[in-house]
């Protein structure tokens, strides 16, 4: 028996349509599908998983190549309070702070501590904020200046971007607007391309185990680590990636930047309430390992030799109105005499001066200046050209065209030379004749043989002498006209 082959499917339109499915077929399609999706799943999975591990790798690696690398060497200032207390005004103390900043910044100095070289005696006169601590001890806060020396110098350390995190309103701030910035290699614009950058943790939900931090960028940047919220960090920045628009980084020691790259990253601020604290409570392990004291009764610079002072963690104290002499002498817990004792070095870094003294901030110049050929690092900093990455000293400030400088007078005379051209002569003005006035009265300094009419001087023409008693439109009688009494 014949089959008859089946007819096309068609609409009510009379157009034609595939035949319909059966759903078992529907179904066959469907889990073909899901399979096909599971795998890319689980092959995506993997994928993930592979680029974790290579990354751990990384950062083991890059952990044991940085423990085997060791930090540079460091060179820490140690600066006291009470120079504050010399300035006449409010915004002189601000900008004697603003002056040992630029100083630290300049000669690339890692650590700047401010200690306090009166002590607890002259509290009262030297308007120190002290208050009592449970047992009744005098070492509850700081001299109220070295506290404002120490908060200008770290709001001046501190990007512009994380200021109004960490520096809320207060009176010792109060004329920092007229200091001069650091611009410092860490005080990054928003277009620098540098991989390291400083940044405060923001209050946004993240992910488990990561946090978002505010980095001076248009978009907060997603780090590898959970912190609090408020907390200052350096993050190094990953390299952007196809697959995702968020920015990522990961939270590195502030030492890193400048062990890895060589970059200056700014200096730690730390306060010590006596001469003795300096060196007692060191950030470092080992401590210092060169000390050195500056005074006008040390060691003549130009006879150090060059290049022999060889140090890990070098540390230069200055003193201040008194000297060193005067610090010494406030602190309780130091038994020597003589302050040489204290230091390796002692140095007189400007021998022969023409003033009886120099200031605290005068001398932190002079001093760094003068010890540069004399100072040998054990480990030096790496040299790398990153030019192109950071801001170069022609970014700083505004740019201003020099039209913008000239005057809408200059301009105008400018344009009026232009159009005037160089071969056609210019018509001087004829000047004007006055017609001579002839006198009314008759000159009393003049001879009398000689009249008015017949003999005129320069004299004559150039002034009147007009009666101070002499009325408008009345006609003065006098019995001698050269008589001088009417000027009386």
């Amino acid at each position: 028996m014949k089959t008859m082959p089946a007819a096309p499917a068609s609409s009510n339109n009379g157009k034609s349509t595939e035949p319909h499915k059966s759903w078992k077929k529907v179904n066959e399609e469907r889990k073909a599908l899901k399979r096909q999706r599971k795998q890319e799943k689980l092959l995506k999975e993997l994928q993930q998983a592979k680029e974790a591990e290579s990354q751990a790798e990384d950062a083991a690696k890059e952990a044991a190549i940085n423990k085997s690398k060791a930090n540079p060497s460091t060179l820490s200032i140690a600066v006291p309070g009470s120079i504050l207390e010399n300035a006449q005004s409010a915004e002189l103390r601000a900008y004697v702070a603003g002056q040992i900043a630029r100083a630290a910044c300049i000669f690339r100095v890692n650590e700047v501590i401010v200690f306090d070289d009166v002590g607890i005696a002259t509290a009262r006169e030297t308007k120190r904020s002290y208050e009592q601590d449970e047992n009744g001890g005098g070492t509850g806060t700081v001299r109220s200046s070295s506290l404002q020396l120490a908060r200008i110098l770290q709001y001046l350390e501190c990007p512009q971007y994380l200021r109004k995190y960490f520096f809320p309103l207060h009176k010792d701030l109060k004329y920092s607007g007229l200091l001069n910035p650091l611009d410092t290699p860490h005080h990054l614009r928003q277009q620098s391309k540098f991989r390291y950058r400083e940044g405060v943790i923001c209050d946004k939900k993240a992910k488990e185990g990561h946090s978002y931090a505010n980095v001076g960028l248009l978009n907060d940047v997603l780090v590898d680590k959970a912190v609090e919220p408020g907390v200052r960090v350096t993050v190094k920045m990953d390299p952007p990636s196809e697959t995702t628009r968020k920015q990522r980084g990961s939270l590195v020691s502030p030492d890193e930047p400048r062990r890895e790259t060589g970059v200056y990253w700014g200096y730690q601020v730390r306060i010590a309430h006596s001469l003795s604290e300096i060196f007692t409570k060191s950030p470092y392990e080992t401590g210092y390992d060169v000390t050195l004291g500056t005074s006008d009764r040390g060691t003549n610079v130009h006879e150090v030799p060059s290049r022999s002072y060889s140090y890990k963690h070098m540390l230069i104290v200055f003193g201040g109105l008194q000297g060193l002499e005067s610090a010494l002498a406030n602190d309780e817990k130091l038994t020597v005499d003589d302050p040489e004792l204290l230091f390796d070095h002692y140095v007189n870094v400007l021998p022969r001066q023409g003033s009886r003294t120099i200031r605290t901030e005068e001398a932190l110049l002079i001093a760094l200046a003068a010890l540069q050929e004399k100072l040998q690092p054990e480990v030096a900093d790496v040299e790398t050209d990153l030019s192109d990455l950071l801001p170069k000293s022609e970014d700083t400030g505004i740019a201003v065209r020099r039209d913008a400088l000239v005057s809408k007078k200059q301009k105008k005379r400018k344009q009026m030379e232009q159009e005037t051209p160089d071969d056609v002569p210019v018509e001087e003005p004829a000047p004007i004749l006055t017609p001579k006035v002839a006198r009314k009265t008759p000159n009393p300094f003049t001879d009398p043989s000689e009249t008015p009419e017949t003999t005129t001087t320069a004299a004559d023409d150039d002034f009147e002498v007009v009666s101070s008693t002499t009325v408008p439109g009345k006609q003065q009688t006098s019995a001698n006209d050269n008589d001088l009494s009417r000027f009386d």
